[in-house]
């Protein structure tokens, strides 16, 4: 599983997210959801351990990094490397064959089996910078597949994706959490998460509440998250 503890994450020395408690078990799967500006994303990279803590701290009980695949959002990514599309999803072998370790019958198999679910294997010889927004979030989602990962976090997936691919990728998640894989996925769509998300955390900088869908998004707690946004004083945000 991997736990949060009282963690707090500052940008110029103001907390994007502060004293946040959470426990993302094996095999479950949740949405991180909130207003704009919320520190969805903020969490997300201190979970990967992207971004230092202010306070607290992340642990990833039982779970090495070559357990836990990392999509970030479209927009930290460089299209414009010269590098086809099979090139791109066979990254997702990173851990197992370094850099410049070659791809062995059986993985590029896995590979393509990942290029596959996600209906890009007929591109895999295709140049990425020739890819539809939608066709490049595929791929994105082949390379973490191919990593076969025990937890698969996602940084707003579906940004700038059409509806169609939107809805192919959601079900994808589902189905990779019905073989036993943890997902975690920051997103901004309320009926996306109604839909797909069996549990819920909802943060305003600060937790909110967490636990099943259902129990998390009603008024009452949305609108204590959308009341906590509203606070501008950032000395209120964190007392302690």
């Amino acid at each position: 599983m991997i736990e949060v503890e009282n963690l707090t994450v500052s940008y110029r020395q103001k907390p994007a997210v502060h004293h946040v408690d959470m426990r993302f078990d094996n095999a479950s799967m949740w949405a991180v959801f909130g207003p704009n500006g919320a520190g969805k994303s903020t969490l997300l990279k201190a979970v990967m351990g992207l971004l230092e803590c202010s306070t607290g701290k992340v642990s990833w009980h039982g779970l090495r990094r070559s357990d836990i695949a990392y999509l970030p959002q479209q927009a930290d990514i460089d299209r414009s490397q010269p590098m086809t599309v099979f090139e791109l999803a066979a990254m997702g072998l990173w851990y197992e064959i370094g850099f410049f370790g070659r791809v062995s019958a059986a993985q590029k198999e896995r590979v393509m089996q990942a290029l596959a679910r996600v209906e890009m294997a007929e591109f895999a010889h295709r140049q990425i910078a020739h890819l539809s927004n939608g066709q490049f979030q595929r791929v994105l989602f082949a390379r973490m597949l191919a990593q076969n990962a025990k937890f698969l976090l996602l940084d707003e997936p579906f940004n700038a994706v059409d509806a169609k691919t939107t809805y192919a990728l959601l079900d994808v998640l589902r189905r990779c959490n019905a073989e036993h894989q943890a997902v975690i996925a920051v997103l901004h769509d309320y009926e996306q998460v109604r839909a797909y998300f069996p549990n819920t955390l909802l943060i305003a900088r600060e937790k909110i509440t967490a636990g099943k869908t259902e129990e998390v998004l009603t008024e009452g707690y949305l609108q204590q998250a959308n009341e906590a946004m509203q606070r501008y004083d950032y000395a209120q945000w964190c007392a302690a």
